[in-house]
């Protein structure tokens, strides 16, 4: 009886133990995932969520990423599958990935449900707001077994958001066209995460109203906002600034309010975005005065 008792007690102990370790996590496509334990080995789709586990020293979990993911340097050094145009589905099963991380509005989605039809597992992340860092920062975090390094890494970037917030919330309203690219014009939307940083800022994005989150627009368009400064991500720097020097009659381009911003930094979604912001602020406030 005693052995009886004991054998039941060992397999309660056990259970309960296996129970414990099991968890869950809901994406932002709505999915729930189920884990039985820490995940291994990572594929990345898209240089921002490579970005986020190196944050949270998880880079050696990452068995592969795509083009693009060039930041830190270890990141350039691992082997790709393919990009936003297209992945390499040959290679990824034989990569055998224990997870599959997803960027909903950056990837594919025939590409994101070929994968799911492979049997893959595919976590998808859509970062539309700031605060959607930090909880990607924590939600990796648990993923990966490394829940005290993103904890440090999401009060630390919250803090300076914070900071940053309570800095600029009085400041004069300034309007803005961001730019991403010169040829041809493209910016972003009231729902990219660029215009969050604007309003962190006291910026008001002209082409709020755009029905997609990147959209080319002209520059027509943009003379007739007449925006009050106009700022360039640095990767259009060689063509930006001096292009709109043909516009002298312009608000922005009178008083000298055309100026880069590092566009790696302020489109990742990753904790390097709060100093894009410290830096697009700064170049806001120029403007003000």
């Amino acid at each position: 009886m005693r052995i009886v008792f004991s054998w039941l007690f060992l397999t309660w102990i056990l259970c309960g133990t296996a129970q414990a370790s099991t968890f869950s996590v809901v994406d932002d496509a709505g999915r729930e995932l189920q884990f039985s334990a820490p995940v291994g080995r990572v594929i990345s789709l898209s240089p921002h969520l490579t970005e986020l586990l190196f944050a949270i020293g998880a880079g050696d979990r990452i068995a592969a990423t795509v083009r693009g993911s060039d930041y830190p340097a270890a990141a350039v050094n691992l082997p790709q599958i393919g990009d936003a145009a297209g992945l390499d589905f040959e290679r990824i099963l034989a990569i055998r990935p224990d997870l599959v991380l997803a960027w909903s509005s950056g990837n594919r989605t025939v590409d994101i449900a070929r994968l799911r039809e492979l049997g893959l597992r595919v976590l998808e992340l859509e970062p539309r707001r700031l605060e959607d860092i930090p909880r990607h920062l924590r939600l990796l975090g648990r993923l990966v077994d490394r829940e005290a390094q993103a904890q440090a890494v999401a009060v630390d970037f919250e803090q300076h958001i914070t900071a940053l917030r309570v800095r600029y919330a009085e400041r004069p309203n300034v309007s803005v066209l961001f730019e991403i690219w010169h040829q041809p014009l493209f910016t972003v939307n009231r729902d990219h995460i660029i215009s969050r940083v604007l309003e962190l800022c006291g910026g008001r994005n002209i082409f709020n109203a755009l029905p997609r989150l990147a959209q080319e627009v002209s520059i027509e368009q943009v003379l007739a906002l007449d925006p009050d400064v106009i700022v360039v991500g640095s990767e259009a720097a060689d063509a930006g600034p001096g292009n709109w020097a043909a516009f002298p009659w312009m608000r922005a381009v009178q008083d000298g309010n055309v100026f880069v911003v590092s566009a790696d930094a302020i489109t990742r979604q990753t904790p390097r975005l709060a100093e894009a912001a410290q830096s697009l602020c700064a170049g806001l406030d120029r403007a003000r005065r």
